[in-house]
């Protein structure tokens, strides 16, 4: 790891690890609103950003800043700094309103648009989970060793994202009827969990940049794979809290090819 990505690394660290008695804190206990995209968005969200960010800026003025809950809804913002960091102060903030403990902080650090580490604060396991392409995945700090598993049809654990689109339930029949199958409510925590060996496999169709940007370099990481059903959104060149969702499919390279083939 190079002197300039390991600064950000740490203060990364550090600015998250000051956030984690404050978004406990407020868990289940902070009031909600809707958003006119028909997101839920609360108190510590703002709060949050605010506060990573402003540690973030004070060593790093000349990287761009991102958040979920930061600039109009329609604007767009071309990438032109080497590094970005892309922020979700909350993933997950309808558990995290009504007291659910799946939620996390999602922050990525991209080079020149490519996610090249990601920092995911757990907050159902109070666990710090972070690495990057070519790095170890830590998890508090120790280097992660995952379990081994052989890896069968019948055994797998996944995960989708509710409500599917019109139709899906039924391509995905065979996958419904034979797999175990969770939805967590945090697109971040699914593939942390990929990322982890947790979870053998995530799809996902209505997400945007920054639930995702962090989990990427984690399964990258970890040695997992991603495919995207709809166009590959690294390199991120400009930012906006609209667009297209994006969609993909992420884990084994089996279970991968089961969901490319259910879809078409």
């Amino acid at each position: 790891m190079d002197i300039a990505l390991r600064h950000r690394v740490n203060a990364a660290r550090v600015a998250i690890q000051q956030q984690t008695d404050f978004f406990r804190e407020q868990l289940g206990q902070v009031a909600s609103q809707w958003k006119a995209d028909d997101t839920r968005v609360t108190f510590a969200d703002f709060a949050i950003s605010e506060k990573i960010f402003t540690e973030l800026r004070r060593s790093f003025p000349d990287d761009q800043l991102f958040s979920e809950e930061s600039g109009p809804l329609d604007e767009i913002v071309p990438i032109e700094s080497r590094y970005t960091w892309v922020l979700d102060p909350i993933d997950g903030t309808n558990n995290y309103a009504l007291g659910l403990s799946n939620c996390a902080i999602s922050l990525a650090l991209l080079k020149q648009g490519h996610p090249v580490y990601g920092l995911i604060y757990d907050g159902s396991t109070d666990q710090l989970i972070e690495g990057g392409p070519g790095q170890a995945i830590l998890v508090n700090g120790r280097k992660h060793q995952p379990a081994s598993k052989e890896e069968s049809e019948g055994n797998e654990i996944v995960a989708l994202h509710f409500p599917l689109p019109e139709h899906r339930a039924a391509q995905l029949a065979p996958l419904l009827e034979t797999t175990r199958v969770r939805s967590l409510g945090s697109a971040a925590l699914h593939l942390t969990y990929v990322a982890l060996g947790r979870l053998d496999g995530v799809l996902d169709e209505g997400i945007r940049i920054w639930d995702i940007a962090a989990a990427v370099a984690l399964l990258k990481a970890g040695g997992y794979s991603i495919s995207f059903l709809s166009a590959n959104p690294f390199p991120v060149e400009s930012f906006t809290r609209q667009g297209p969702k994006i969609r993909y499919v992420a884990g084994s390279e089996s279970f991968i090819r089961r969901i490319q083939n259910w879809l078409g």
